[in-house]
């Protein structure tokens, strides 16, 4: 190439950027230590968790109305993902913004609720009023606050703190850190009461019913497996009769026994490597090639698990069985990715 054909190639690092190598070290390192410091206020959190979140689980477990959820500013933002949250694992929650409360929307409170209130410093006036009134009506309360000695605290039947020593804000003023932080005790008290309920993957499938996540928690075996006609064959058979259903059924084949329950699995490959040894390989027995005890699929089992299991195995197809083992279908590696499932 010429001299004068030449152009300056940027990495993408600096592509757009005005500014030595230095600076964007200078960038990284300063991303990096707002990534560490709220990632630290997490693990801090964590290592000081103590008796009351355990009380506050049992309370919103007792719970025999809805969680209300308030906070004001940038923690009125965690309140409302953390009431979704609950609403999505089987909590009915909902948020509550303290000033429209106050101007007509209290009616949504009721002496069976329970309160969680997200404050950093916990004396936030415009949540005095809620907090006055909740207390009130006999509504116990949660605080997820950074100063457990706090207004907002001394009213709470439940206190966690989720104080950090100072925020990722280079000024330490923007809330970074302490929401962070709000926000993750606000999971763990969610992924916590969802197990203390006994809450399971068909439950949380009833309340997301769409799109990929839908089906990967609702689509089961038996919606996706080959089961009319679906060719079996018996255990006494010889090797000849599994060449037409190997062919026509993607190269799986289930054996079964007089009840039709399933004892073992032919496949292609097993008939390739079973031509490489033996030129009589029509006559050979099925039993003595089939793989005996098969891996097999229940009815009613979610797909997407099924895929977790030919994945960690290397199996492309399962028979699909009933609660005696007897046959109901085959399940096919390529059906499952077909359906979006995963």
């Amino acid at each position: 190439m010429p001299p004068e054909a030449k152009t300056d190639i940027q990495t993408p690092d600096t592509a757009g950027v005005a500014g030595t190598s230095s600076d964007v070290h200078g960038l990284l390192a300063e991303g990096r230590r707002v990534l560490r410091s709220e990632a630290d206020a997490v693990a801090r959190l964590a290592d000081g968790l103590d008796e009351s979140f355990v009380q506050a689980v049992e309370l919103l477990y007792r719970a025999q109305g809805r969680l209300i959820v308030t906070g004001v500013g940038k923690s009125g933002i965690v309140a409302r993902k953390v009431a979704a949250t609950f609403t999505s694992t089987g909590t009915p929650a909902s948020f509550l913004h303290p000033v429209d409360g106050l101007h007509g929307d209290l009616g949504i409170v009721s002496r069976n609720d329970v309160g969680i209130f997200i404050s950093k410093s916990g004396a936030t006036s415009e949540l005095a009023g809620l907090v006055e009134y909740m207390v009130r009506l006999g509504v116990p309360l949660v605080a997820l606050t950074g100063k457990p000695d706090s207004p907002l605290a001394r009213h709470a039947t439940a206190v966690l703190d989720c104080a950090v020593s100072a925020e990722a804000c280079p000024l330490d003023l923007a809330p970074t850190s302490s929401t962070t932080a709000a926000q993750a005790m606000g999971d763990a008290l969610a992924m916590v009461l969802l197990q203390r309920k006994g809450f399971r993957a068909e439950d949380f499938a009833r309340f997301h019913p769409g799109g990929a996540l839908g089906r990967k928690l609702t689509l089961r075996v038996e919606d996706l497996m080959v089961g009319e006609e679906y060719p079996e064959v018996p255990e006494t058979a010889l090797m000849r009769d599994c060449i037409v259903p190997l062919a026509h059924m993607r190269g799986t084949v289930p054996i079964v026994d007089g009840g039709r329950r399933v004892v073992g699995v032919v496949t292609a490959g097993d008939l390739t490597r079973l031509m490489d040894r033996r030129a009589d390989f029509l006559d050979v027995p099925v039993a003595q090639v089939m793989t005996s005890s098969p891996r097999v699929a229940p009815v009613g089992r979610l797909a997407g698990a099924v895929v977790r299991q030919m994945e960690e195995f290397g199996i492309m197809a399962l028979p699909v069985v009933d609660d005696d083992g007897r046959l109901q279908g085959v399940i096919h590696l390529h059906d499952i990715l077909r359906a979006g499932v995963v």
